[in-house]
């Protein structure tokens, strides 16, 4: 353990942040859905303009292809990335997090030169700035590479937090909480 690690206190109080699946999936069933209806209402209307006709059966077959793909996509896509949902952990040794399908980071608290949000909704982000490049460490397993923003010579992390539960209020209020001045 680094020095820098050790920190006096109790040895349980971490907080566990996570993206639940169900919440997940209908983020992403109707963010599909709305996308999938556009791309079909504009096939339609294009049909239409060349002066094809529509039949009661193809706009029973649209309905039904309207109310299946988005729902088969969406499992499709959460199957994919059932073990690799974002991730987040403040304990006393630091910061531990992770993004959808990412390797995991762990950034002691001293390390930490700010951290904020942007965005919002379930397209929330959390963007963690180290004080500098080798405080962060990247750990083992499978995913790609951490996100990171680039500007101006500075990099930060980003971990998408807007799905989290507990929500990402309350992330900010713990971060807060183990960061006063740098939240």
């Amino acid at each position: 353990m680094a020095h820098i690690d050790q920190v006096l206190g109790p040895a349980d109080d971490t907080v566990t942040f996570f993206q639940p699946r169900a919440m997940v999936y209908v983020t992403m069933l109707w963010v599909i859905a709305a996308v999938w209806v556009v791309s079909l209402g504009l096939h339609i209307a294009i049909r239409l303009a060349v002066g094809d006709s529509l039949s009661g059966d193809d706009l029973v077959m649209y309905l039904e292809i309207a109310l299946i793909v988005p729902v088969v996509l969406a499992a499709a896509v959460l199957l994919l990335a059932w073990k690799r949902l974002g991730w987040l952990h403040s304990s006393m040794h630091g910061l531990d997090f992770a993004a959808t399908g990412r390797k995991p980071v762990h950034l002691p608290w001293a390390g930490v030169a700010a951290v904020t949000l942007r965005h919002w909704g379930p397209f929330t982000e959390l963007v963690v700035t180290p004080v500098a490049a080798d405080f962060a460490t990247t750990g083992d397993g499978p995913g790609r590479a951490p996100r990171m923003r680039k500007r101006g010579g500075e990099v930060s992390y980003l971990v998408d937090v807007g799905l989290m539960s507990p929500g990402p209020e309350v992330l900010l209020a713990e971060l807060h909480r183990r960061l006063p001045t740098k939240v």
